[in-house]
């Protein structure tokens, strides 16, 4: 028996060495975009684009790995595109807080996950949100994402009298090869190409070269640049702030529930669920991607989380734990392209931020529209984040709105314990601090 064999359990899973192995390509293929992403965005906040590059890769390694050894599932993870917005607009540029402040809210946003994964009170939050509102919340992330993707663009600019205003195209270059960008990815998507988001990244780079927007690499592979200036810089003066806990606060949120309903969204597909609706090996799932958001922060990326495109490789056949490594083994491979990553511009980026928030804004399909109490709050939280330029504003808002109208009209019954406390809490920061 081999080792794969007897780790990965492949022929109980129905599965083999080279399925697991090609889904694991697909998968990283339909996630590599974050490999861009992450420095490009977080190298807003002051922090080294290369020495981001090298973590956001290493936290992913680390995550994946602990995913596929713990819990043997074909998911992957790695710096969860939704809260990199967050960490980057709203937390350090937004409120001022550094970069090394930032990290200890995602460093002890995984103490709380790892703790909430060993105890019953899981399930006591998992339970506590509401359905509408977890569609709104998760959807008003994909608009915020949306709206930066338009920004990073060149495409919606500041404008004094109506706030933003769409940006002139002409001798709008960078403005004009996202938009191609953009059409790529759609048209792409459009004809199920596996890697769709990557491809548009690598098309407007490329043209960009020619252009000027952009310049040759100097070469193609070099050694990882260093983490040191990143590593373990983590500031705890801060934690004394109120606006830190709500940044923990959020960091958690929308970390713990995007994994909750990206395992059992994809396991659900995969046919992985117990007779129950119920996921096995749920502790060791979420204990993995809790241990990769306490790794990360270490090493200097935001929130590490479980990734929807993992559906991608699940629909090619991967089972077992074997795909999750495969993906894991490229994340590692990717830091050594560091040379050739640096040079894609934010004019390449930004379409595969407006194409993964339109991925995020398509679980309003699913949304009920028949009980105001419920879906009113989910649009509040909806509208709120973009319009406040503030993910942590809308789940605020989403949920103080949730427990008063509830309350309002006779409702209170409905609502859960935790509800009550977090829009106390929300109340008391907005009245008083």
């Amino acid at each position: 028996m081999s080792w794969f064999e007897k780790q990965f359990k492949l022929k109980e899973n129905n599965t083999d060495v080279k399925t697991e192995i090609l889904a694991g390509i697909t998968t990283f293929m339909t996630m590599a975009y974050i490999v861009f992403v992450s420095p490009d965005m977080l190298s807003k906040t002051g922090m080294p684009f290369g020495s981001v590059l090298t973590a956001t890769c290493l936290g992913a390694a680390i995550g994946t790995f602990l995913m596929a050894i713990l819990a043997n599932y074909p998911f992957a993870l790695a710096s969860g595109v939704g809260l990199i917005p967050f960490f980057t607009f709203s937390v350090v540029i937004g409120m001022g807080i550094p970069w090394q402040t930032a990290l200890t809210a995602v460093f002890i946003e995984g103490i709380f996950f790892i703790i909430l994964t060993l105890t019953s009170i899981r399930e006591e939050v998992v339970n506590s949100l509401p359905k509408a509102l977890k569609i709104g919340i998760a959807s008003g992330i994909g608009l915020f994402i949306t709206f930066i993707g338009l920004q990073n663009a060149g495409i919606v600019v500041k404008n004094d009298a109506v706030l933003v205003s769409i940006a002139s195209f002409k001798s709008n270059l960078p403005a004009i090869l996202a938009l191609a960008g953009l059409i790529l990815m759609v048209a792409l998507e459009v004809k199920k190409v596996r890697g769709g988001i990557l491809i548009g990244i690598a098309a407007v780079t490329i043209v960009s070269i020619p252009l000027g927007i952009t310049q040759m690499p100097t070469a193609i592979f070099s050694m990882p640049p260093s983490v040191a200036p990143i590593f373990w810089k983590m500031d705890f003066s801060g934690i004394m702030n109120l606006n830190f806990w709500v940044v923990v606060f959020t960091f958690f949120f929308v970390d713990f529930f995007d994994t909750v309903g990206t395992l059992v969204g994809v396991s659900s597909r995969a046919k992985m669920l117990d007779k129950d609706g119920k996921l096995p090996r749920a502790t060791q799932a979420l204990m993995a991607d809790a241990i990769g958001t306490v790794a990360g922060a270490v090493l200097g990326t935001s929130t590490v989380t479980t990734y929807i495109e993992s559906a991608s490789g699940v629909e090619q056949g991967g089972r077992t734990g074997l795909t999750a490594l495969t993906v894991a083994f490229l994340f590692i491979l990717a830091m050594f392209f560091h040379p050739l990553i640096s040079i894609v511009p934010s004019c390449a980026t930004a379409p595969a931020l407006i194409m993964v928030g339109c991925y995020m804004m398509m679980g309003f399909q699913d949304m009920s529209f028949t009980d105001w109490t419920e879906f009113f709050p989910a649009l509040i939280a909806f509208f709120i984040m973009p319009f406040a330029y503030s993910i942590a504003a809308g789940i605020e808002f989403g949920i103080v709105s949730f427990v008063v109208i509830k309350v309002a009209t006779g409702k209170y019954k409905e609502i859960k314990w935790i509800m009550y406390v977090l829009a106390i809490l929300f109340i008391l920061n907005r009245a008083f601090l």
